[in-house]
């Protein structure tokens, strides 16, 4: 029954359509340009005539025998419409022959019918004389003032329910577009649609110097006939700003780091390069960095589009990129980056086993972290100094000019300095513990051993 239904409604469809291609139209100046509307308004074909003066509609019935009627209804819908005598009828073709314009023809032939609408354009034909940014503009928007005319193009449903025919006018002019992977401002060709003709325009502030042009509308193209204006010269105003934070990462692994991968800062000293993207009209520009989340009080700026930054203080700091056109009555702002350094720490390990297994516990270093300053002095028992290491990522392989020291106890004078001001002065014993990998007792050979 379904599949019944299915296709009952599919030859009923086709009965429809071809009885609305069975119009046409003659004494015309200009094609006819036809649209089937919305399928909520009832009708089967709206048509737009250039004009309607010596038009004539008629319609090619399937029988010659079959009665066709012509009925003509107005804004008030199709349960008012009323019957037409002047119908000239020739053989299966039935004519009106004189169309009137802006109102709906049902055309009933048997039990089917066909509701047609008919707009008559000469009594909206649209002119546009000319296209300016107004004098007030603000920042976010232009408004633009169009002089020219052309009423908005109405046509009434079957149930009486007016709807508004889209003349499709067109805006077109240029702004930027961000494109992230890039990093970088293209530019991007914009066009918008209005329904109908507007005196006033309102749209989001290229942000390039551009030109607007004001087109259409589509039934005038559809003629040949264009209707548009342009204005050149346009100074951009509004501004945008886009901003890229890039930590530097070190490769250190005895060095802790709070918080890897989640945010800026960590252990210091941190490098960080903060870029800036800002658009054309962009004249005044700086970075701005606050102990304050709010911007209370900023502690430096920088007037450049890069700045590159290595944090050595332990706390909490603010960024961000604040930015004017020429006259300072736009501003935008970038992204506000946090940046949190870690109060310091520094742990010696006492033991290591430098010819043992490679690449385990073979050679010593500090776990630190937020350390600035850093001297380390390694000596033998007898105070012959082996080694010096002037970073905290640095170590010691037990060397002493090329050649293992033997196994035993050493020590290490420190001096550092970290983040948050603390002073370390520490000092401590390194104790070689060499195993011997094949049956994993302790070697103690002595080779090299420093006197």
């Amino acid at each position: 029954m379904k599949k019944i239904l299915v296709t009952i409604a599919i030859l009923l469809c086709l009965c429809v359509n071809a009885m609305a291609q069975s119009v046409g139209f003659s004494g015309n100046s200009r094609s006819v340009w036809e649209c089937v509307p919305e399928k909520n308004t009832g009708l089967d074909k709206l048509y737009v005539l250039y004009d309607v003066p010596g038009v004539s509609m008629s319609y090619k019935a399937a029988d010659a025998n079959t009665v066709v009627k012509w009925y003509k209804y107005g804004t008030m819908g199709g349960g008012y419409a009323e019957e037409l005598t002047n119908i000239v009828k020739n053989g299966v073709t039935t004519t009106l022959q004189q169309v009137v314009g802006n109102c709906g023809y049902i055309v009933e032939e048997g039990d089917h019918r066909t509701y047609l609408w008919v707009v008559d354009y000469s009594q909206y034909y649209l002119t546009l004389t000319s296209i300016e940014p107004a004098e007030e503009q603000d920042c976010g928007s232009v408004a633009l003032n169009v002089l020219g005319s052309g009423n908005d193009i109405y046509y009434t449903a079957i149930n009486g329910v007016n709807k508004k025919l889209s003349r499709e006018i067109s805006l077109s002019y240029s702004t930027l577009e961000w494109d992230s992977d890039a990093k970088q401002w293209n530019q991007k060709d914009v066009d918008k649609k209005y329904e109908g003709f507007k005196s006033s325009i309102y749209e989001i502030a290229p942000l390039c110097n551009t030109s607007f042009t004001l087109s259409g509308d589509r039934f005038l193209e559809f003629w040949g006939e264009h209707a548009d204006v342009t204005y050149d010269g346009y100074i951009a105003q509004s501004i945008d700003v886009q901003t890229v934070a890039e930590q530097a990462e070190r490769e250190a692994p005895n060095e802790k780091k709070d918080g890897e991968g989640a945010a800026l800062g960590g252990s210091a000293p941190v490098d960080i390069t903060f870029t800036a993207y800002p658009t054309d009209a962009v004249a005044q520009r700086e970075w701005q960095m606050s102990q304050s989340p709010e911007f209370e009080t900023v502690e430096s700026v920088c007037n450049d589009d890069v700045l590159q930054e290595t944090l050595t203080e332990s706390g909490t700091f603010y960024y961000r990129y604040v930015c004017k056109n020429a006259s300072g009555s736009c501003e935008a702002m970038g992204e506000t980056y946090t940046v949190s350094i870690g109060e310091s720490s520094l742990i010696c390990p006492n033991a290591f086993s430098p010819t043992a297994t490679p690449g385990v516990n073979d050679e010593w270093r500090v776990q630190y972290k937020s350390i600035v300053k850093f001297r380390c002095w390694i000596f033998s028992r007898w105070g012959v100094q082996l080694c010096e290491l002037t970073d905290p990522s640095q170590g010691w392989d037990g060397k002493y000019k090329g050649k293992n020291v033997g196994t035993g106890v050493y020590y290490y004078v420190i001096q550092a300095e970290g983040s948050d001001g603390k002073e370390y002065k520490l000092k401590g014993d390194i104790n070689i513990i060499n195993y011997n990998e094949s049956n994993g007792s302790v070697d103690n050979s002595g080779e090299g051993v420093v006197e």
